[in-house]
């Protein structure tokens, strides 16, 4: 049976832009220096710090408590976060697999391709399961997945006209990632 709620933490994950390969790297290195972050991941320095701050929120990433070492990493993953992290790492490596840019996902991005791939294949579907995205949004969503090679869109001859949208191989691979 198809799932009517999208998955809490995936719906984290795709709220910032940089969240997946922040926490993915975060893990990877066992924490970093802000200037370490902002190298690795090719991301702007506000870009950066919106990011450690949406991650700070939500209870993933905090500063490294107490003084230490100039080399000792500024910001590290709580607890949350680790598992959090494990989660992003699996994204993180499935996007890198099909070639898809770290910081490529729209902010529905990766509800919309878990809720493609269990079976929401026509626009209301997905509306009504990402209830807090505006159409608009899930439209703009769609199109960036379209273009990154991850959803195809098949017109429907029906009166109205009607879309149904199907994962790509590159599509199911990020949809298996996502825990789909």
């Amino acid at each position: 049976m198809r799932s009517t709620t999208p998955d809490p933490l995936l719906v984290q994950l795709g709220s910032h832009r940089w969240l997946v390969p922040l926490l993915a790297d975060l893990a990877a290195h066992k924490g970093a220096r802000f200037v370490e972050l902002i190298h690795r991941l090719g991301v702007s320095r506000d870009s950066c710090v919106r990011t450690l701050e949406a991650a700070a929120t939500i209870g993933w990433v905090q500063r490294n408590p107490g003084h230490g070492h100039p080399l000792r990493p500024e910001y590290i993953l709580t607890e949350g976060g680790a598992a959090a992290a494990t989660r992003a790492a699996t994204i993180a490596d499935a996007q890198q697999q099909i070639g898809l840019p770290p910081g490529a996902a729209t902010r529905w991005g990766l509800p919309l391709v878990a809720g493609i791939g269990a079976g929401h294949d026509r626009f209301n579907a997905l509306s009504r399961l990402l209830t807090p995205a505006t159409p608009r949004a899930l439209s703009q969503g769609l199109t960036a997945l379209g273009r990154h090679g991850l959803v195809t869109r098949e017109v429907l001859d029906m009166r109205p006209p009607a879309s149904r949208y199907d994962l790509t191989k590159s599509g199911a691979r990020l949809a298996a990632a996502c825990g789909i």
